[in-house]
């Protein structure tokens, strides 16, 4: 049987996912990661849900060609409607969507999310929509990662039930990466800095609120980064 190969940016999400997991991965994308997993013997077997009739029959195809037919089921489902009670999930991943669908699939999945014991999720952007519903819906982070491929920057967040406030300024940046610090975490801000003050340049200095708006942006970056003003 061919073993899986994934890109990092996969395996980094694999890894947080809990040995023995009864996993759901909604938009599975071919069903790589549950592929990977099972071969990797870290779990025994996944859900893979897609939405959509092609990639749908793309991800049925993959499991068949891998002979993970029996560990591996994908169903034609609309995020957590991929899952029943008696499918015993306890960990979702859900990645490579915007932070906004993510938010979206889980607030309309949210009466199955009390058997949950992890959600894994890689969102392309706007991180602090996604932060900002896991905190105000039960939910805590647990770890953080952030990561560089292919000159694109991914977060990634690690949530459990619990209760958690965070600060806009966390929400934004995340509290575990901007304790890190990693230089993945620097570097993606660092280019975001660069690019906000080119900008800040552009604009005429009669357009005060732009400036200002600007300005403050700018300056909750530098903050982050304990660049000196």
């Amino acid at each position: 049987m061919q073993k899986k190969m994934i890109s990092q940016r996969l395996e980094r999400v694999a890894s947080f996912v809990p040995d023995k997991a009864k996993l759901l991965d909604v938009g599975s994308d071919h069903a790589y990661l549950p592929i990977y997993l099972v071969q990797q013997g870290r779990i025994e077997k996944a859900l893979a849900g897609e939405v959509v009739e092609g990639p749908f029959q793309s991800a049925q195809k993959n499991v068949a060609v891998h002979g993970l037919t029996k560990q591996i089921e994908v169903r034609l489902a609309n995020g957590l409607a991929a899952f029943e009670a008696e499918d015993q999930i306890d960990t979702i991943v859900i990645s490579g969507m915007g932070g906004r669908l993510i938010s979206e699939i889980l607030e309309n999945g949210r009466a199955k999310l009390g058997s949950i014991s992890r959600l894994i999720l890689q969102p392309n952007n706007r991180e602090d929509e996604l932060r900002s519903w896991l905190v105000s819906n039960g939910f805590h982070l647990l770890a953080e990662d952030i990561l560089e491929e292919a000159g694109k920057f991914y977060e990634i967040l690690v949530a459990g039930a619990g209760q958690q406030t965070l600060t806009e300024q966390e929400k934004r940046f995340g509290p575990f990466l901007m304790k890190e610090q990693s230089p993945a975490f620097q570097l993606r801000w660092q280019k975001e800095l660069k690019k906000l003050e080119e900008a800040l340049a552009r604009i005429p200095e009669k357009n005060e609120l732009e400036r200002s708006a600007m300005s403050k942006k700018i300056e909750s970056i530098k903050e982050v980064l304990h660049v000196s003003k």
